[in-house]
């Protein structure tokens, strides 16, 4: 059963988050280019003002100085939105993080469609598919605030690199921090019919599709994919070896997103017909982000279609 206990941004479970686990890890050190209060960090700086750090608009550099303090034993978390946190960095992380598997945590926010307003400029729709390509890259799309802030606190004990990417509407809160295990796929309802594969914002619409289908009579199993990397395949294997199809649903482009990993784990072991939501080899535009998730695609109501489809094609 599927409870909602409010709403809230998911870039305010990463503002709590940080807090908290500053407050147990005297190395947690948060590090921003320009974009404190949009990345909810008042609070930290607040609190632990000797352990932030204003790199101003010099993200390059942002990443450059984390890269160094993880070698005096710091975890430094790095802070802007995630357009500037992979697109305009690619190179430091690359080098001085992957390369040489640094304990830096990215954490990128305003991800996505839901951006809103803000425009294709800022709307990244390609950093799971760059991220998830860096060798030794844990890649985390955590669904609502509770999970944000699990996941936040859960990357200080991680060692190695990590991207963790959420946003910046406030959305259905409905898991509680004690469901968040890195690399632990999630299942939200069981199904026997269709499994749905989301990640970030697109659970919750999947969770809504799933109503909508079961008042058709149709079984369909929603597993949240907040790890990306590394896949939970063997939770992918035993829904799709059970429904016999699959949706995959992320607030990405469909070329090197969750939809990719998902089809991998299948093509190499249990085949299946499957279909994607995200956006379609595009860019975004400004608008409201409920306008741009029907209109690229991204709503309920596609979701929907998507499964039906899937089940067509697993029943031909």
């Amino acid at each position: 059963m599927i409870t909602v206990t409010g709403q809230k941004d998911t870039r305010s479970g990463f503002g709590d988050g940080i807090v908290e686990i500053a407050r147990k890890n005297q190395n947690v050190v948060a590090l921003t280019a320009d974009l404190a209060g949009s990345l909810k960090l008042n609070q930290f700086i607040k609190e632990f003002p000797e352990r932030f750090i204003q790199c101003g608009i010099a993200e390059a550099n942002m990443i450059s100085i984390a890269a160094g303090m993880t070698i005096g034993g710091k975890i430094p978390y790095t802070t802007t939105f995630a357009n500037f946190s992979t697109g305009r960095v690619y190179d430091q992380i690359r080098q001085s993080v992957a390369y040489s598997g640094k304990n830096v945590k990215i954490c990128a926010s305003h991800a996505g469609l839901t951006l809103g307003e803000d425009g294709a400029t800022h709307q990244i729709l390609e950093d799971i598919g760059m991220m998830k390509m860096v060798p030794g890259m844990t890649v985390i799309v955590p669904c609502d605030y509770a999970q944000t802030k699990a996941a936040t606190m859960a990357i200080a004990d991680y060692q190695g690199p990590v991207y963790l990417r959420f946003g910046r509407p406030v959305w259905p809160i409905f898991t509680t921090e004690m469901e968040f295990k890195i690399g632990k796929a999630q299942q939200l309802t069981e199904g026997t019919d269709v499994s749905i594969f989301a990640c970030g914002h697109l659970v919750w619409i999947a969770l809504e599709a799933e109503k909508i289908l079961r008042e058709k009579g149709i079984s369909a199993e929603v597993i949240n994919i907040h790890t990306v990397k590394p896949l939970d395949a063997e939770a992918v294997l035993k829904s799709i070896q059970k429904t016999g199809c699959a949706v995959s649903a992320e607030e990405h482009n469909i070329i090197g997103g969750l939809g990719d990993s998902v089809a991998q784990v299948a093509a190499k072991n249990a085949p299946v017909p499957q279909e994607y939501i995200g956006t379609k080899d595009t860019f975004g535009e400004s608008g409201t982000p409920a306008q741009l998730l029907e209109k690229y695609g991204l709503d309920a109501a596609h979701i929907v279609q998507a499964a039906e489809k899937a089940i067509s094609r697993k029943n031909k």
